[in-house]
């Protein structure tokens, strides 16, 4: 979201107002990945590095899974630098498949409806009953969403994702294959277009190995 400057007023009322509506847009302060980031979910909890926006994220047998979330992301706590590599261990339990992930979010965004509009780039790996891989800027219902060529997900099966922005062009891919690519002339960062989220809206998904790296 982007805020703009601050008008001057005269009434601390409207200065206050302001203030709390721009604070609300995206987390203040989240640090960096620095040299990279690591997770392999060998704990108990979620932690402090991630932001539960809804759904019952949790750490089982040294993976974070989810069902049933309905576009309540779970979000990392650390802004992306603009070109970045993003690795990460995925599996689907459900007949559906429907794995999904975001980024270049605003790491607080969750879905109020069942119409959910993402703040960042949304990655779907066999949606809409398992028959489409999506890319999608922001609205995955988008006419200027990019349809990828036709694959399912096979349930039970750990796919391992490679997904790269360099310049303003965003690759995925799926075990070594190119699954879908995206040429933006405007790239999404910058504040409130700067955080990787984990995303779900009813399969069953297990992930593991995230790994960021700046490029």
């Amino acid at each position: 979201m982007k805020t703009g400057a601050l008008i001057r007023s005269s009434g601390s009322l409207t200065l206050t107002l302001t203030l709390t509506l721009t604070l609300s847009c995206t987390p203040q302060g989240d640090p960096g990945i620095g040299a990279g980031y690591v997770d392999d979910f060998e704990r108990a909890a979620l932690g402090k590095d991630y932001d539960k926006t809804g759904g019952n994220w949790r750490i089982d047998d040294g993976q974070l899974r989810v069902n049933g979330a309905k576009n309540h992301p779970l979000w990392l706590l650390r802004t992306l630098p603009r070109e970045v590599r993003i690795e990460l261990d995925v599996r689907s339990e459900s007949p559906e498949g429907d794995i999904k992930v975001e980024l270049f979010g605003d790491g607080a965004s969750y879905a109020k409806s069942d119409r959910y509009e993402a703040s960042g780039y949304v990655i779907i790996f066999g949606g809409w009953n398992n028959s489409k891989n999506v890319l999608a800027r922001m609205d995955e219902h988008g006419i200027d969403r990019v349809i990828g060529p036709a694959r399912k997900v096979v349930p039970g099966r750990t796919y391992h994702f490679r997904i790269e922005r360099v310049g303003g062009t965003l690759t995925v891919w799926v075990d070594d294959e190119v699954l879908l690519e995206m040429a933006d002339p405007e790239p999404l960062g910058g504040r409130g277009h700067d955080h990787f989220g984990f995303n779900n809206w009813q399969s069953d998904l297990w992930f593991d190995n995230l790994e960021v790296t700046p490029l």
